[in-house]
């Protein structure tokens, strides 16, 4: 999934749990409380898979290496049968023992409530514990480290080295020459033959759209090979793991900026599927002169409210970091090559490296319906309003006020004119029947 050397390493996703992120939100300037999350017990006729699976009786940690910006699903592969709940723990490479943290509130089956998940925080308020297994939504540099599946009494059963890399370049290609530099990529070897740096790139993902024009994407993560890695975070004959892995020894003064980490990008067309006939209905619609955009489209329909000048980030539901996820604002699409942070400086709407759409700050004008593609289908619609959000703001510093009192002043007066107007009348009205009736 991360890398297209150790494709072992990196099969994580089970199917254990099931993410229902959809958007996040957060004000910068208003500091959020940590969030509670949860543990899932799992029911009794779900155990059997834990059954099948012995844990090791040495742990050691897996490697597994995500760009930064992803939601990251660490499952919980072996457990005893009669654990009904665990409890994640984390340290960071370099914290002492002492320094580990558990990841746990057991409070049962609940969900995350999606709209309180800060865009950047504290890992404990961007995670969630489902079917045993522990989503990190949004990692980051700082979520890098070495997490472990364990029970209330520090019995350990499951552990993942994960290391978080970002991207440093973001670049835009052509077909024929990113088809000519697939697979590795060598970048730097150590004089001693100690170690040999490269980067890895992931296969290019499917067209994100289809019918329309595309874009495809692939990760490119830096990774190590060395005969000196660290026993304890490595399976047998290993010998490759992520550069940011607690398996490097230290005294190899490892520099990840040495190898650059990529995310690249190129065009792309891909065919829709045939299409059923159009049914009856649509014929009739169309004698009438109705469209057919007014049926409904069979997507999963969300709806959204936000305040303006605070940040945004909408999430596809069900996108995973190795699925190609595209985004439209009604029937115009975004695209990363003009929406991406290396597309340019101060954009205000870009797409992350982690497929969210994210504004920056939102705005009133913002307020639309946005679709999300995954696998080259549209996956889902999202009714977004923006209203204006006043805060700590004064009344009267707001761009719209001026314009609002001239409307309010302009709609008063037409008003009073309407009712003077109307009383003239009236007046003039009476005096001609009294003077008819004096005559």
């Amino acid at each position: 999934m991360c890398g297209g050397s150790q494709p072992e390493l990196h099969g994580l996703h089970t199917g254990m749990s099931r993410r229902v992120l959809l958007l996040c939100d957060t004000d910068f300037a208003a500091p959020l409380c940590v969030l509670e999350a949860w543990s899932y017990e799992a029911p009794e006729d779900k155990q059997d898979v834990f059954a099948r699976t012995a844990c090791p009786a040495f742990l050691t940690f897996t490697n597994a290496a995500y760009l930064s910006g992803v939601t990251v699903e660490l499952p919980c592969l072996c457990k005893p049968e009669q654990v009904q709940s665990v409890v994640w723990f984390f340290r960071k490479h370099l914290e002492r023992s002492e320094d580990t943290k558990a990841l746990t509130d057991h409070h049962g089956n609940h969900l995350l409530d999606p709209s309180q998940v800060p865009h950047s925080g504290d890992l404990r308020s961007r995670f969630s514990i489902r079917l045993f297994s522990l989503l990190i939504f949004r990692a980051g540099p700082d979520d890098a480290g070495v997490y472990i599946c364990g029970s209330a009494h520090k019995d350990f059963f499951y552990g993942y080295d994960l290391d978080i890399q970002e991207a440093a370049t973001l670049s835009f290609t052509n077909r024929l020459a990113s088809e000519a530099g697939d697979g590795k990529r060598d970048q730097s070897t150590d004089l001693s033959a100690l170690y040999h740096l490269f980067t890895s790139f992931q296969p290019w993902s499917v067209c994100d759209r289809c019918g329309v024009p595309g874009e495809q994407v692939r990760a490119g993560l830096c990774y190590i090979r060395s005969r000196f890695l660290n026993v304890r975070y490595r399976r047998a004959n290993q010998t490759i793991v992520s550069c940011g892995s607690g398996a490097v020894p230290r005294a190899f003064g490892l520099k990840r900026s040495r190898v650059a980490v990529k995310l690249e990008v190129r065009s792309c067309h891909m065919t829709c599927p045939s299409q059923a006939p159009p049914s009856k209905l649509l014929g009739l619609m169309s004698l009438f002169g109705s469209s057919s955009a007014s049926l409904p489209t069979g997507l999963p329909l969300y709806y959204l409210t936000h305040p303006d000048g605070q940040v945004l980030t909408l999430g596809c539901p069900g996108a995973r970091p190795d699925m190609a996820v595209a985004w439209d604002r009604g029937d115009e699409p975004i695209y990363r090559s003009e929406h991406s942070s290396g597309a340019g400086t101060g954009l205000r709407l870009i797409i992350d490296t982690g497929h969210h759409l994210l504004f920056q700050p939102a705005q009133t004008q913002d307020s639309g319906v946005y679709y999300c593609w995954l696998y080259g289908h549209r996956a889902a619609e999202i009714h977004l309003l923006v209203y204006p959000h006043f805060g700590s703001q004064s009344l009267l510093s707001h761009p719209d006020f001026p314009a609002a009192v001239r409307i309010v002043l302009g709609s008063y007066a037409a008003m009073t004119a309407v009712f003077f107007l109307l009383m003239l009348g009236r007046a003039v009205l009476r005096h001609r029947r009294e003077q008819s009736h004096v005559d």
